[in-house]
């Protein structure tokens, strides 16, 4: 079925999977080389819409959502780590043939890619992490901030009224200066009603919250193999800039910092982001 509204990607085709008790929903286009998509905690699929049609032009692209993110169901059984949300992005991988393929992963996504390359190495050829969590995600300062997004949902608060919203510059100010944009009166329109559309879907974002602070990649980064790329906002004020110079330094890897830009860095530059990892691609 192709979608073009706000609670899908333009020009995509939506598909599901069955795995592990789950039904996980994902979207796909393009052709060429394939390339994996993967949206961070609290956010779905659409949340590549400005990215994702410009990657499919010389890619495969397949942009799933994690279990009980978008309309993807929760996990059958509750998690104590993120493997099985990787496992469930690799089942997605695989059912399209995307095996091996580069992914890129933004925030909590970016963490699940790292993941997937530990469980299946022949799986992900190479990793861009976008503003990666799990570093400043595994203190204390963390799982509060975590606990309270997961229980308070602000974005479903909003997501019923995103329309409203996301046409008014005061609408995208309050709605996105907390949530890490450098410029959120300048957020592009229909991006801000795609960020808003997302927990209006969820079915359990908590538990990914959860796992997420329980987990600290710093433990496993040595064991990764595949290229990676550190990829930043400069003014990231959720996932500080440090903690991708941690991650590039144990991985050995390249970091570049995007200015005048937070933490939605997918959807503040697309531009930037989309050369980044062409770039890095090539």
């Amino acid at each position: 079925m192709l979608t073009d509204a706000k609670r899908g990607i333009p020009g995509f085709e939506e598909r599901s999977l069955d795995h592990a008790g789950s039904r996980i929903r994902y979207f796909a286009a393009g052709s060429g080389p394939p390339l994996i998509l993967v949206h961070g905690l609290g956010g779905a699929a659409p949340n590549w819409r400005l990215l994702a049609p410009a990657l499919a032009e010389s890619h495969r692209v397949v942009v799933p959502e994690l279990p009980g993110h978008g309309r993807s169901a929760p996990l059958a059984e509750p998690p104590t780590s993120l493997d099985p949300f990787a496992e469930a992005m690799l089942a997605v991988a695989a059912a399209e043939d995307a095996v091996p393929a580069p992914w890129v992963g933004h925030s909590l996504g970016g963490l699940v890619s790292l993941r997937a390359s530990l469980l299946r190495p022949d799986a992900v050829s190479a990793v861009v992490l976008a503003a990666a969590a799990g570093i400043t995600s595994a203190s204390r300062a963390g799982q509060v901030v975590v606990s309270v997004i997961g229980v308070a949902r602000p974005g479903r608060l909003l997501g019923h009224r995103r329309r409203q919203v996301a046409r008014s510059r005061l609408g995208r100010t309050l709605a996105f200066g907390w949530w890490g944009v450098a410029d959120p009166a300048g957020l592009d329109p229909d991006m801000a009603e795609a960020f808003l559309a997302g927990p209006t879907m969820h079915t359990d974002t908590l538990s990914a919250g959860k796992a997420l602070v329980l987990s600290d990649p710093r433990e496993d980064l040595h064991l990764v193999r595949c290229p990676v790329l550190c990829l930043w906002g400069a003014n990231d004020n959720w996932v500080p800039l440090a903690d991708g110079m941690e991650y590039a330094r144990r991985l050995r890897a390249p970091l570049r910092a995007i200015a005048d830009c937070g933490h939605l860095l997918i959807g503040e530059r697309p531009d930037a982001v989309l050369r980044a990892v062409n770039e890095f691609l090539v």
